[in-house]
């Protein structure tokens, strides 16, 4: 047996899986999926085929052709990162059909009940796959170097509507005589008010990028290829609309830059606060943090950043996580583009700049596990969540912002555009890009050392902050408050929300308490309806044991559940010296009480956050 993947048991002599047919039976009342998924291999196979499954209740595996069961084992060893595999017995077949459960603990799915919805009359529940999440939701090769395409019938009830990371094809009554394919009895298939809402996926794409929301959403048109929805909430919906109405000269931008837009539609769906990420590249609608919508348009750039996605991780994917800054490299280098053409150079170099000091920050963090502070790492053993970051995004971008410095920029845009041509719709890896580069950069290794960047630990001496005057000015004001100065406010009169958050970045880890509020008391940034902002005051304040703050940041980690957010303020609780014993227990109950409330995979990274600290 030889795995192709650290995160998945699939194996390198089986056939992959090209197609999967499912149909989705939503029951709210106990927060599982009854299922089926009839899975189309690129060839027959005989012998034992390992699919990924994590919290599934298999029922049964049939040959559709003859209807005949399939002998198969679901190990009762359960791997506690990648799951447990389901082995399958096949003679010649290239389809099975494999009927099951998903268990409402399942960790890629969130259900919301009525009261933690804006509206508060119907349920709500939603994906998130990545990295390796898929598999709890139905048998797979949970692997990017599988890509699949797909079609889907997801059965609800008649009140809530479903959207999907697929072309929507229509709503219907349910059908009698065999629309279940198996997922569950026909008579709970075609119950009184239930409705189908069937999707299909023509592209191939890896697994994580598989989701779905369904609620009582709405959507507003913004452009010719986009709709945001969101919950079902006029006010939600309006602002969400006005934030990102600029979308349409983004998508534009980036055909300028990396060629044509390949999936048609790019739709936006604002999620409940719960989203533990700032945004979800799923193709064709993108998911998102309701924190983005800030009233300024700024949030726009997390749009940029999964509209990037659309070219760099979605058209080429990395074919593992330890991969994964191809994905996240590539596309923070090609958002920055985007912003730079849409909102100026000042705003990019901002953004570089905020990224710089998160990188820095980062080597702090994996200071005792260098390992992650490569690009091309080892992840055998390590669940990914845990070791997710800003290195593969922001060292990344260094490196591809390296190669662009040396080779001019009309070059690079030219070897992007080649690259994205050449392996658009493929599973790529580390040395496949190397190859590629080196073969149309002649000489490329002999400027730059490919090898430090890509195996190398830390941050290569060729690495560069931004060059900006705006960007050294705002250091320069962090730099003057450690002697006590603050800005004035003329100086910070055109502040926006990523100015502060890069002063505040900038700022020592840990000042007089007397400074800090002084510094609220002056610019309310404790209020700021930036979280980007707050959050960044409260790790500060948190870190100068400003404890008339808590009650704030018990606010804030009660009502997102963003772990961009999470991880440092929890982080910032509990780490460190004994005299913390107060904070310790803080943090301990302001989770407990707030834990429901959280996606499944933001849960297990502040489990492993007390588990390290407490």
């Amino acid at each position: 047996m030889a795995p192709i993947d650290p995160h998945s048991f699939t194996d390198s002599t089986h056939p992959l899986t090209t197609h999967i047919s499912l149909s989705l039976y939503f029951d709210f009342s106990t927060s599982t999926i009854s299922s089926s998924a009839l899975l189309t291999l690129c060839a027959p196979h005989t012998g034992d085929l390992l699919l990924d499954t994590r919290s599934l209740t298999i029922k049964s595996v049939i040959d559709p052709i003859n209807n005949t069961p399939l002998p198969f084992c679901l190990s009762s060893d359960v791997d506690p990162i990648k799951g447990q595999p389901l082995t399958v017995s096949l003679n010649n077949n290239s389809k099975i059909l494999i009927t099951f459960v998903t268990s409402p603990s399942s960790s890629a799915l969130q259900w919301l009940t009525p009261p933690q919805t804006f509206n508060k009359k119907f349920p709500f529940v939603y994906t998130q796959c990545q990295s390796i999440h898929a598999r709890s939701i139905f048998p797979c090769q949970d692997t990017p170097a599988s890509r699949v395409r797909y079609n889907a019938k997801l059965n609800i009830p008649h009140q809530l509507s479903a959207v999907m990371s697929a072309r929507h094809v229509e709503r219907r009554a349910p059908l009698a005589g065999g629309d279940s394919s198996f997922a569950c009895d026909e008579s709970l298939w075609c119950a009184e008010g239930r409705v189908v809402e069937e999707f299909t996926m023509e592209q191939p794409i890896p697994p994580y990028l598989f989701a779905f929301a369904v609620g009582e959403i709405g959507f507003r048109e913004v452009g010719p290829r986009t709709k945001v929805f969101a919950e079902s909430v006029p006010a939600v919906l309006d602002a969400a609309a006005k934030e990102f109405a600029g979308t349409e000269d983004m998508i534009r931008v980036g055909e300028k830059l990396f060629g044509d837009y390949d999936w048609e539609r790019f739709d936006l769906l604002v999620l409940p606060p719960s989203f533990p990420y700032g945004g979800m590249e799923n193709p064709r609608m993108v998911f998102l943090t309701p924190t983005v919508i800030k009233g300024d348009a700024s949030g726009a750039q997390v749009v940029a950043h999964e509209l990037a996605h659309s070219w760099t991780g979605n058209l080429i994917t990395n074919k593992t996580n330890d991969h994964f800054w191809l994905n996240e490299g590539f596309t923070t280098y090609a958002e920055r583009r985007i912003v730079e053409a849409v909102q100026g150079e000042d705003i990019a170099a901002l953004n570089i700049g905020i990224g710089w000091k998160g990188l820095v920050d980062e080597m702090e963090r994996f200071k005792d596990n260098v390992e992650f502070t490569k690009l091309l790492t080892n992840q055998e053993g390590v669940d990914p969540d845990d070791v997710y970051s800003q290195v593969p995004y922001e060292k990344g971008f260094q490196f591809l912002w390296r190669i662009e410095r040396q080779i001019g920029r009309p070059a690079f845009d030219e070897f992007l555009k080649k690259y994205i041509a050449a392996f658009k719709f493929q599973s790529i890896d580390t040395y496949m890009f190397l190859d590629f580069l080196k073969v149309n950069v002649p000489g490329i290794e002999k400027e730059i050392d490919l090898k430090i960047w890509t195996e190398g630990t830390g941050i290569p001496f060729d690495a560069m902050e931004p060059v900006s005057n705006i960007y050294k000015k705002i250091v320069s004001l962090a730099n003057e408050f450690k002697q006590g100065r603050m800005p004035s406010e003329e100086e910070v009169a055109n502040w926006h929300g990523q100015e502060w958050e890069l002063y505040l970045e900038n700022l020592p880890k840990s000042v007089e308490a007397s400074q800090v509020t002084a510094l609220d008391s002056r610019y309310r940034l404790s209020e700021s309806k930036d979280y980007e902002v707050k959050v960044a005051f409260l790790q500060l304040a948190i870190a100068s044991r400003c404890s008339e703050y808590y009650n704030i940041v018990e606010k804030t980690l009660k009502e997102v559940g963003r772990m961009k957010y999470l991880r440092p303020l929890y982080t910032a609780l509990v780490q460190g010296n004994v005299k913390k014993e107060e904070e310790k227990i803080f943090a301990q109950r302001v989770f407990s009480e707030a834990r429901e409330t959280y996606h499944p995979i933001a849960q297990g990274v502040v489990e492993s956050i007390f588990s390290k600290h407490l």
